[in-house]
């Protein structure tokens, strides 16, 4: 039974190391991680599982000890998924910024392991997958990685779409209310389109809350570079 979420952003940037000389700039967003991940310890889950996307072919279970890697941004800094080493391939980025979020803040109190998801898993294989997941132990914790549009401002990777701001906002306020019925809902295609990455992971979360009265609270939300960062949680 999943008894608590936390939401977070992906992005390599969220790594001061990556970020350098921004790092800063994200000082708020990593507070707020930090604090969403407070609540994943205080509900003592016997299972932990990080779910991020994943590119095509990239997603798949990750045991824990997975290894993740920040070389590819330029950077010398490796990350394990929890506890131990296991071999196998390499974490998606996302991941690689979970088990960061998770060595960071000292979280390793539970078993954790991680879920790689493709981008264009469908709502319907999204909820099945939650509700499977939560029926993994008796007390499910999950920190669910994801970013919102990324065509906020001309700046940004996709560049400027005048619907991502409600887009954003929408997702904003379902995930801050813990609205399953409106997670559910997320258009699956305008979020490819505007580049949600965290379409499919949220609506797992949706799935794996299910028979559950989980309350929503949103600690985070801001798109310093055009794409949109929410920092929320499930208890």
């Amino acid at each position: 039974m999943l008894v608590a979420a936390a939401v977070c952003p992906c992005p390599p940037l969220l790594v001061p190391e990556v970020a350098a000389g921004a790092a800063p700039e994200l000082d708020t967003l990593r507070a707020a991680c930090t604090d969403a991940l407070g609540v994943l310890a205080a509900a003592r889950p016997d299972l932990l599982v990080v779910i991020g996307p994943a590119g095509q072919g990239g997603g798949g279970v990750f045991p824990q000890g997975a290894p993740g890697s920040f070389r590819g941004f330029g950077v010398e800094l490796d990350v394990r998924l929890g506890q131990g080493a296991a071999d196998g391939p390499q974490l998606p980025s996302s991941l690689a910024v979970g088990a960061w979020l998770l060595e960071r803040t000292g979280r390793r109190d539970a078993p954790v392991e991680g879920l790689g998801v493709e981008e264009t898993l469908t709502p319907e294989r999204c909820v099945l997958t939650g509700r499977e997941l939560a029926a993994r132990a008796g007390r499910v914790a999950l920190l669910v990685m994801g970013d919102a549009s990324a065509c906020r401002t001309v700046k940004a990777p996709g560049y400027l779409d005048e619907r991502a701001a409600p887009f954003d906002a929408a997702v904003a306020r379902a995930l801050g209310a813990a609205d399953l019925e409106a997670v559910r809902a997320l258009d699956a295609g305008l979020a490819r389109e505007l580049k949600a990455s965290g379409r499919a992971p949220w609506q797992i979360l949706a799935g794996a809350a299910e028979d559950t009265d989980l309350d929503g609270a949103l600690l985070h939300e801001d798109a310093p570079y055009g794409v949109g960062y929410l920092v929320a949680t499930w208890s």
